[in-house]
C-alpha cells in the first residue's frame, strides 16, 4: 500500500514501535553535541559541522542497532549502514518516511548547527583530503605515499621514477638520517616535479618515543661462504670471494660471498688460474681459484663451504710451477651482529640501560647459569608495568609475559612457541599493550626536528599519539614556529591511541587540515592480530564521520617492494586501501614496481568500490552464461 492512501497498513503497531524507537535514538543523537559544546566550540570553523557529525555518530553507535537495522531493512528502508558522513540526515530521512506511513506530520526543531546532508558529507571528506594530500590523479581517487630510502638523498633518478609511476606524497621518516639528508631528498623531489609537471606533498614523520631493544654484544668475527647446490648436493654455482688490499680496501663491484683483506704485495702476485689454499676455522682444507684480476681487487671462486677468521694463512699457489708459493695472514673481518636465541619457557632479562646484552650461558650439562639479557631505549616505559602483563618484541614475532619488575630490570618469560628458535636482535620494537604508558608523544628530538619540518614539509605525522594532550602539544609547538604550519596527521599505532581516537579527532579538528594514519604494524601487536580487521574498520568509520582523510599504512605490497613478487593476500589487501584516501608503501629494492602495481590496482578497483559501498557498474560476467545452458538445465 502506498503511503497516504486507503487504510493504515496491517503492521501499524510495528510501525509505531519502530517510529518510537527511532525518535528516541534521534533524541540521543541530537543531545550529543549539546553535552560537549565546549569541545565543538574549540574546533576550526571549517570543521564545526564535521565535529558535530562525529558526535552524532558516537551517539548513534553507543547502542546495539542490529535488531533495528533488520526491522528497517524488512520494510525496504535504509538500515543506516552508510550513515557515517551524514548521521542526522540519514536518521531524519527514515523518520520522514515512517511519519508518512503512519500519516502524521513531523517538523523537527532545527539544531543549532545545521546537519550535514547526503551530498555534503562526501563533499566535505573530498575537500579535506584534497587540502591535506593534494588532488588525486585522474582515474584514481586514492593517493599513493612512498617512504624514502636513504639512497633517495643521493639518487635523483629514483625519486623521479617514483613520481613518474604515481607517487603523490613523499614520506620522510625522521627516525632516520638527518636534516641535510632530508633536504637533498626534497630537492630531488622538487626537480622531478619541475620535469614531470606534477605536484607531490612532503610528509615528515616524527620519530616519537619508540621503545626498542638496546645493543647486543657482537658475535664472533667469522664469515661463512658456501656455493649454491641442487637438491642432490651438487654445486650449481661457486661462491665468489673478493680479495682487496688491507691498506686501501675497495668494495666489491658486485655482490660477493665474502670480502677478504690481504697484504698488497701478496695480492699483486695473483694471476687468473692461480690457486689459493688455506685451512679454515674448522680445520678443513680448502682451495679457491682466481678467475678475474682488476685494479681494485681480485675475484676468486670456491666450490666448498668455508669459514674465514682473522689471521688464517692464505697460500698462493702460482699456475707457473717455477714461481715460489707465498703466504699471507687474512686481515680482520667484521664481527657478526649479536643475536639472542630464545625458546618457549626461556627467561629474558630486559635491563633499564643500554649496556650491550648477551645470550644465556649454560654449563656442560645444559643447566642455565645466566639468562639472556638485552637493554632498551626507553626505560621509563616500564615504570607502570606490572607482573602478568604481556610484552611483545620485533613486531609481535616474540611474545612473553612480565614476571618481575624492579628499578634495574624487567624479567620476562617467553611464551611464544615456534617451529624454529626465536631470534631477537638489537633495535627491534617492544610493545606493552596492557601497560598504561604515560609518556608524551613528542620527544626532545621531535621538537628539534620540528624546526626543519615547519619550513619544508606539507604534513607532519605525530607518532604514538595517545591522547588529546599529545595533539594539543604538537599544535602549540607548531604555532610557535612562525606562520607556516604543516598539516597534522595522527598515527594510530597503540591500543591507547585507538581508544582515545574520538577525543584526539576533536583536538585535531582545531587545525585547518588534519588526517589519520592507520599504522597497522604496531597496532596489530597492540590490539591483537585477530582484532586488526575490526580495529581498522572502526577507525575508518570514525574518520569518515569526522570527514577526516585516512592513510592506510604498513606492509602494503611489502613482499613486492622487497622481493619483486607479491603474495596473493597482499594484492587483496592493497585493494582494500580503496577504503582510505591514501595508501602508504614502505621502501624496498623494487619500490618503483610496487608503486606501478598499486596504481594499477587502485585504478581497476575504483570502478567497483567507493569507500565501503559497492558500485554496480555493468558486469561482463553477467553475459557469460551461454544460451545453450538454459536449455540444458531445463527440468
Amino acid at each position: 500500500m502506498s503511503p497516504g492512501s486507503g487504510d493504515l497498513p496491517e503492521d501499524h503497531a510495528d510501525l509505531e514501535s519502530l517510529l518510537d524507537e527511532l525518535l528516541a535514538l534521534r533524541a540521543e543523537i541530537v543531545a550529543g553535541p549539546v553535552r560537549t559544546q565546549a569541545l565543538c566550540a574549540a574546533v576550526h570553523p571549517d570543521h564545526r559541522r564535521s565535529a558535530v557529525n562525529l558526535l552524532h555518530y558516537l551517539a548513534l553507535r553507543r547502542r546495539d542497532l542490529r535488531a533495528l537495522q533488520r526491522r528497517l531493512a524488512r520494510m525496504g528502508l535504509s538500515s543506516l549502514g552508510r550513515a557515517e558522513s551524514n548521521v542526522l540526515a540519514s536518521v531524519d530521512a527514515v523518520l520522514r518516511v515512517l511519519h508518512r506511513l503512519v500519516r502524521r506530520e513531523w517538523m523537527p526543531a532545527p539544531p543549532d548547527v545545521p546537519p550535514v546532508d547526503f551530498d555534503q558529507g562526501a563533499a566535505h571528506l573530498t575537500a579535506h583530503a584534497t587540502a591535506l594530500l593534494g588532488r588525486p590523479p585522474p582515474g584514481r581517487p586514492v593517493r599513493i605515499m612512498v617512504t624514502m630510502p636513504g639512497e633517495a638523498a643521493d639518487d635523483g633518478r629514483l625519486v623521479h621514477a617514483l613520481l613518474e609511476q604515481g607517487m603523490d606524497c613523499m614520506r620522510i621518516n625522521c627516525a632516520h638520517d638527518d636534516a641535510a639528508t632530508w633536504a637533498r631528498m626534497i630537492g630531488h623531489l622538487r626537480e622531478a616535479e619541475r620535469k614531470l609537471g606534477r605536484n607531490c606533498r612532503v610528509f615528515m614523520d616524527l620519530g616519537g618515543p619508540k621503545l626498542r631493544t638496546g645493543p647486543l654484544a657482537p658475535g664472533p668475527a667469522v664469515t661463512r661462504v658456501r656455493p649454491l647446490r641442487d637438491a642432490f648436493g651438487r654445486v650449481t654455482a661457486p661462491a665468489r670471494l673478493w680479495f682487496t688490499r688491507i691498506d686501501a680496501p675497495q668494495p666489491a663491484p658486485t655482490p660477493a660471498g665474502a670480502s677478504l683483506l690481504v697484504a698488497a704485495d701478496w695480492l699483486a702476485r695473483l694471476q687468473a688460474g692461480d690457486e689459493v689454499t688455506f685451512t679454515d676455522a674448522r680445520d678443513a682444507h680448502r682451495a679457491c681459484r682466481v678467475v678475474e684480476i682488476s685494479e681494485r681487487g681480485v675475484w676468486a671462486e670456491i666450490t666448498q663451504t668455508a669459514y674465514f677468521v682473522q689471521d688464517i694463512r692464505l697460500r698462493h699457489v702460482p699456475g707457473d710451477k717455477t714461481q715460489p708459493a707465498a703466504e699471507t695472514p687474512l686481515g680482520p673481518l667484521p664481527p657478526r651482529d649479536g643475536v639472542l636465541t630464545l625458546h618457549k619457557g626461556d627467561l629474558l632479562v630486559v635491563t633499564r640501560d643500554r649496556q650491550p646484552g648477551h645470550p644465556a650461558t649454560r654449563d656442560s650439562a645444559g643447566n642455565l647459569l645466566t639468562p639472556a639479557t638485552i637493554g632498551c631505549t626507553l626505560p621509563e616505559a616500564f615504570d607502570h608495568a606490572r607482573p602478568g602483563e604481556p610484552i611483545w618484541f620485533d613486531d609481535g614475532k616474540i611474545g612473553g609475559v612480565i614476571e618481575h619488575v624492579d628499578a634495574a630490570q624487567v624479567r620476562v618469560r617467553i611464551t611464544q612457541d615456534h617451529v624454529k628458535p626465536l631470534k631477537l636482535r638489537a633495535d627491534k620494537g617492544i610493545n606493552l599493550p596492557d601497560t598504561e604508558l604515560r609518556i608524551a608523544a613528542l620527544t626532545p628530538k621531535d621538537i628539534e626536528d620540528l624546526n626543519f619540518i615547519a619550513m619544508h614539509a606539507d604534513i607532519v605525522g605525530l607518532s604514538f599519539s595517545n591522547s588529546a594532550s599529545d595533539v594539543l602539544a604538537l599544535q602549540q609547538h607548531l604555532a610557535g614556529l612562525g606562520s607556516r604550519h604543516p598539516s597534522i596527521v595522527l598515527k594510530i599505532e597503540t591500543r591507547r591511541g585507538f581508544e582515545a581516537l574520538p577525543e584526539m579527532l576533536l583536538a585535531a579538528l582545531r587545525s585547518p587540515q588534519c588526517g589519520v594514519m592507520i599504522a597497522r604494524g604496531d597496532l596489530a601487536v597492540e590490539c591483537g592480530f585477530e582484532r586488526l580487521a575490526e580495529v581498522q574498520e572502526e577507525i575508518l568509520w570514525l574518520c569518515e564521520a569526522a570527514h577526516v582523510p585516512v592513510i592506510w599504512a604498513t606492509q602494503v605490497l611489502e613482499m613486492l617492494a622487497r622481493e619483486g613478487r607479491p603474495s596473493r593476500a597482499e594484492i587483496s589487501d592493497a585493494a582494500m586501501g580503496l577504503r582510505a584516501e591514501c595508501v602508504m608503501l614502505n621502501k624496498g629494492p623494487y619500490i618503483v614496481n610496487a608503486v606501478r602495481t598499486l596504481d594499477d590496482i587502485l585504478r581497476r578497483m575504483h570502478a567497483h568500490q567507493e569507500k565501503k559501498r559497492a558500485l554496480l557498474r555493468a558486469l561482463r560476467l553477467a553475459d557469460h552464461l551461454p544460451a545453450a545452458a538454459h536449455d540444458a538445465w531445463r527440468p
